[in-house]
């Protein structure tokens, strides 16, 4: 990267923080409550090493390839990294134990597959479960109804642990739109809070995206994930300009879908637990804030 483009891209972080510490401070929560996830889908390692010194609490990858090249190459830097994209079966090996936090697990076979793969390694992996808040066929997850049964099924899986929720609420065609569904999500965090034990603990509500993070901040998320806003908008797939290919792989033999960085600050994530917030009515923190998604 130039010493231009690395300016340009501590600006756009220093502007997400900013959003993020307007909208907390409007909800009457503390900035420090949110972790900033820079999502690094098709960045490559040198992009993402540059921004593993920049004001970023860790990285989260959506692909299994990009994930395991990254890792390879070094590239976060010892930031923590989560897996925040469909997790297939037959690919949780690569997965497990590279990624810190597995986001999106939506499945009772998945808890299994990564449950059974973690043993085998003999590790306990952190875990999200993944809900599907919108009822979407086209999204992964389980319904907002499966979770106290997923939960009792994880509590035999002592190779897990799950550390909360995450959601991705249908596309929002209007600001604001997404809170709804926001606000459902803390609703059913909150009573999960409520049935905790053992290996299960609710301490984070990853929602929130490039274009409705400060509406996920008001309503209670402890961690947003956000990738365009930090990156700028996502090079074409396959493109032959080197910087959007990833480690070890030629443009010519590249499949659409490879790479991706970030970067997050110098916080581990299994010492930062969210505190409590204010729980102002969304009426209230509407009138407050002016909000945003990735």
């Amino acid at each position: 990267m130039t010493a231009e483009e690395i300016r340009r891209m501590e600006e756009r972080v220093a502007q997400v923080r900013a959003e993020m510490e307007r909208a907390c401070r409007a909800a009457g929560r503390a900035p420090g409550e949110v972790l900033l996830c820079a999502a690094s889908k098709t960045q490559n390692s040198e992009t993402v090493r540059a921004a593993a010194a920049l004001d970023i609490d860790l990285f989260g990858e959506n692909r299994v390839q990009e994930l395991c090249e990254k890792y390879a190459a070094g590239a976060y830097s010892g930031k923590p990294l989560h897996f925040i994209g469909h997790l297939q079966t037959n690919k949780v090996r690569q997965v497990v134990g590279r990624a810190c936090m597995i986001e999106s697990v939506g499945s009772h076979r998945l808890l299994e597959c990564v449950a059974a793969e973690a043993q085998k390694q003999g590790i306990r992996q952190d875990i999200l479960v993944e809900i599907n808040i919108g009822a979407e066929a086209s999204k992964s997850g389980i319904a907002p109804e499966e979770l106290p049964g997923l939960l009792e099924c994880a509590h035999a899986l002592p190779s897990l642990r799950v550390r909360g929720l995450m959601s991705i609420p249908p596309a929002a065609d209007a600001p604001g739109a997404s809170r709804p569904y926001f606000a459902q999500m803390r609703g059913l965090f909150e009573r999960a809070q409520a049935a905790q034990g053992g290996n299960v603990s609710m301490e984070y509500l990853s929602m929130g995206m490039s274009a409705d993070y400060p509406d996920a901040v008001a309503e209670g998320a402890t961690l947003v994930r956000v990738g365009t806003a930090l990156f700028g908008p996502r090079p074409p797939m396959g493109t032959p300009d080197g910087r959007n290919c990833c480690l070890n792989c030629s443009h010519q033999s590249r499949t659409a879908g490879n790479s991706k960085m970030l970067s997050p600050s110098t916080m581990k994530l299994s010492t930062l637990a969210p505190s409590s917030f204010n729980r102002s009515s969304s009426a209230e923190i509407s009138a407050a804030a002016s909000l945003s998604h990735s």
